[in-house]
């Protein structure tokens, strides 16, 4: 019998289902569970991947949240045999080096996305080079950033980047409101590829560097690359699977 372990968001209707739940499943610790069942939103199922970033637990969601694109519907009944049955999605997430200004190295993982965001009211210069070759020699704008398969329909989708199917060995670079070059609208790049940006006058033009929640103040440098050491695993459906809702996403209007 499949052991689970649940973990709810503060919304009212997250912790009635976990009460539900918890009272017609039972549960155990999560170190003893075999699967996690994420009771909310995006959000949640975010905070449950990094929790269980490399242990091997698959994350089951069921939405209690808002969007829930990441999640499958929240349905009380046969949870065990819907878990049984589920398609499993293995995620790599990125992993962000960064050079602070004092001259600290600190490294952050990302899930979907790592951005680099301008700190002031001065547009961001940024110079960007992949696997060792300037490709950009200069980009002026609000910021840019690297998404995942699984980010791509996060903050990448809202700055107009491209939607990555969950399998496709890619990774999305999407600029933040580019002024120049201004037709730029970014790239797509194989899932190999090291990513490096680094920050031109940054005394006078201060950027952020953020990995999902995770962000440092004032860097010089970040360097992205996907970590193929570590892996997340989250469950869906079969009649929900991510693949079909990030097709049913592109052809939304």
């Amino acid at each position: 019998m499949t052991k689970i372990s649940i973990l709810a968001s503060d919304a009212p209707d997250a912790a009635a289902a976990a009460a539900e739940l918890r009272a017609r499943y039972g549960e155990v610790p999560a170190s003893e569970a075999d699967v996690i069942v994420a009771l909310g939103g995006d959000g949640l199922m975010l905070q449950a991947l990094h929790e269980y970033l490399s242990t091997g637990k698959p994350i089951y969601g069921m939405n209690r949240g808002s969007v829930g694109f990441l999640m499958n519907d929240y349905r009380p009944d046969a949870l065990l045999e819907r878990i049984a049955e589920a398609k499993r999605e293995t995620i790599h997430p990125l992993k962000m080096t960064v050079l602070t200004e004092e001259g600290r190295t600190v490294t952050a993982r990302a899930i979907n996305e790592v951005s680099l965001l301008r700190q002031s009211y001065q547009v961001a210069k940024l110079r960007i080079t992949i696997d060792g070759h300037v490709r950009l020699e200069e980009l002026s704008c609000d910021g840019v950033l690297v998404a995942t398969p699984a980010g791509s329909t996060a903050y990448n989708l809202s700055a107009h980047g491209p939607i990555i199917p969950i399998a496709a060995p890619l990774l999305a670079l999407t600029p933040i409101s580019p002024f120049r070059p201004r037709r730029w609208r970014g790239a797509l790049l194989p899932n190999t590829a090291m990513v490096s940006i680094e920050v031109l006058e940054p005394e006078k033009r201060p950027v952020n560097a953020v990995a999902d929640h995770i962000e440092f103040k004032s860097v010089l440098r970040v360097d992205i690359a996907e970590d193929r050491e570590c892996s997340c695993f989250i469950l869906f459906d079969p009649d929900h699977s991510w693949d079909e809702r990030i097709l049913a996403e592109q052809f939304r209007y």
